[in-house]
């Protein structure tokens, strides 16, 4: 990640995007997500339970040998480095959790569990949802178990291995996709590969996240790519994530938002 790219491109998005709340949003539809999903401020019990999970990872001083597939590259790192870098943040988090909780999505993917901190809010708001997360490295996801398990929650099934190979077996045992949030291998070809992979179970209602869309001149490439697909209807650029809607009655059209 190249920081001054980074900022460069935030301040490009800051002066390029609306924040109008909604209003001048033409589509019923957009506005009414924007005002009870990008809009909502109230905060929900379970999130302090997920944010004193953060707070413990921060803490936590285990080594551990990370297996990255996206670099090919192994390196030790310890549980709070990782907790500090390379979490989503709460505001994502909570707002991945108001997204499953407006379209009462009951089938959520995860690609990229890291330690579950995101994982647990896409599970959080009905005992009724089914999450499944894709994790790679087997250290991270037997500690992401771990997080879990200590969080009380039992609707969440971690896969372990590569992505690459894990993807396709999991979408053949998944009837449909609610809510897809992508958060894995950050190259274009791996982005294009799953989101390509999923569209296999998308439906009209489906609801993607695909996160860190200007972390690297690949990921915007492959960005780019997505808003042009023939399926997807409608983007919204949060410039952190992109989230992309398939409903056939809205009009092709990509809006730029801040957050």
């Amino acid at each position: 990640m190249n920081r001054f790219r980074i900022i460069y491109k935030f301040v490009l998005h800051f002066f390029s995007a609306r924040n109008t709340k909604g209003y001048s949003v033409h589509s019923p539809f957009v506005f009414q997500f924007t005002r009870s999903v990008l809009c909502e401020k109230h905060s929900f019990y379970t999130f302090q339970t997920i944010e004193h999970l953060r707070d413990t990872l921060k803490k936590d001083k285990r080594v551990l040998n990370i297996k990255d597939f996206g670099t090919g590259e192994d390196r030790n790192e310890t549980i709070s480095d990782i907790a500090k870098k390379s979490l989503k943040s709460a505001v994502y988090g909570q707002l991945l959790f108001r997204i499953v909780r407006y379209f009462k999505a009951r089938n959520i993917l995860e690609l990229g569990t890291s330690l579950g901190v995101t994982t647990c809010y896409l599970a959080a708001s009905s005992s009724e949802i089914s999450c499944v997360s894709l994790e790679g490295c087997p250290l991270i996801a037997e500690v992401a178990k771990e997080n879990i398990k200590n969080a009380g929650f039992k609707n969440i099934e971690i896969v372990v291995g590569n992505i690459d190979t894990t993807l396709a077996e999991v979408l053949n045992d998944m009837p449909k996709l609610d809510v897809v949030f992508i958060d894995a291998n950050h190259r274009y070809e791996a982005i294009l590969s799953y989101f390509e992979l999923c569209m296999t179970k998308v439906q009209n209602s489906t609801v993607m996240v695909i996160d860190d869309i200007y972390w690297s001149g690949e990921m915007e490439l492959a960005w780019q790519k997505i808003k042009n697909y023939p399926m997807v209807t409608s983007t919204i650029d949060l410039f952190h994530v992109g989230i992309v809607f398939f409903n056939p009655d809205l009009h092709k059209k990509h809006y730029k938002m801040r957050y």
